[in-house]
């Protein structure tokens, strides 16, 4: 009887230690979860202070227990950015080991284009060992355009940004995701113009953003695809200049006609007898 009994208890123990080697990678993902919950805030954002002169913004810090547990791979990662943003003119402001503010300036639209789409997709050559390990990296898809109307003394600007964060979801076998990924990362995205802007929902997945004195704040979903627009205005200098120039030159045609003499006049009654006869 007893040794029935033991072989009972052996058969239990054996399907229960199979169950925990079945389901380890998921308890290790929901264990890191909650030791790693909100280990990494991403601020990204766009300041316009005119239509020729704007920054790119990014703030970057990462949680205490994300350094404890992969402390090499995040300060590698911080290091990229450091070295894209001095590629793209930036500057670097290093705040801890574990925090970062980043500053990019852009001259016009198309130089927030280039310099925002370049940043988040680098075109430079690296070696294998990089290569390599970026290919193990999930692939984070990201687009920003800007089309710009001139409407002679303003500018219409329309803002688009695209970001496919579908990767970072940890999907099972069944298609359910695994972990939430919105508990691990906290990612925003900031655009702050002189006058404000006017948020355009075009998309089944655009973001309702937050409006915060004349900036719109959007939190960004991990394991989505995001989609953000917007509209602003801006002053245009070019056509404001114009216009004051043709008006002081208008300005000065009409004064000289209405309220100084004809010059040719003057000239005429100043001439004597002896000249007009010669």
């Amino acid at each position: 009887m007893s040794a029935i009994l033991t072989m009972h208890k052996t058969r239990i123990l054996r399907t229960f230690l199979r169950f925990l080697a079945r389901w380890r990678l998921l308890w290790i993902i929901l264990l890191s979860s909650l030791l790693l919950s909100g280990c990494v805030q991403y601020q990204a954002g766009i300041n316009f202070d005119s239509p020729n002169h704007g920054e790119i913004i990014q703030h970057i810090k990462l949680g205490d227990r994300l350094m404890t547990f992969s402390g090499d791979s995040a300060t590698e990662w911080l290091n990229s950015i450091e070295r894209r943003t001095r590629k793209l003119d930036g500057k670097v402001k290093r705040i801890s080991n574990e925090e970062l503010t980043v500053t990019i300036p852009f001259n016009n639209g198309a130089e927030l284009e280039s310099k925002f789409n370049e940043f988040f997709h680098p075109t430079a050559k690296t070696n294998t060992a990089v290569v390599a390990q970026s290919s193990e990296l999930p692939v984070v898809k990201s687009q920003l355009n800007l089309n710009q109307n001139n409407f002679i003394f303003l500018l219409r600007n329309r803002l688009v940004y695209e970001l496919d964060l579908r990767s970072l979801s940890l999907i099972s076998t069944n298609g359910n995701v695994l972990v939430n990924p919105t508990e691990i990362l906290d990612l925003e995205f900031r655009l702050n113009t002189p006058w404000g802007a006017r948020n355009v929902e075009t998309d089944a997945n655009a973001l309702q953003p937050e409006i915060v004195g004349k900036q719109l704040v959007w939190r960004l979903l991990p394991g989505e695809l995001n989609h953000l627009e917007a509209i602003f205005w801006l002053p245009n200098p070019l056509g404001i200049g114009s216009f004051i120039i043709i008006l002081f030159v208008a300005s000065g045609i009409y004064l000289r006609y209405h309220f100084m003499p004809d010059p040719t006049t003057q000239i005429a009654q100043n001439l004597t007898p002896e000249t007009k006869t010669t």
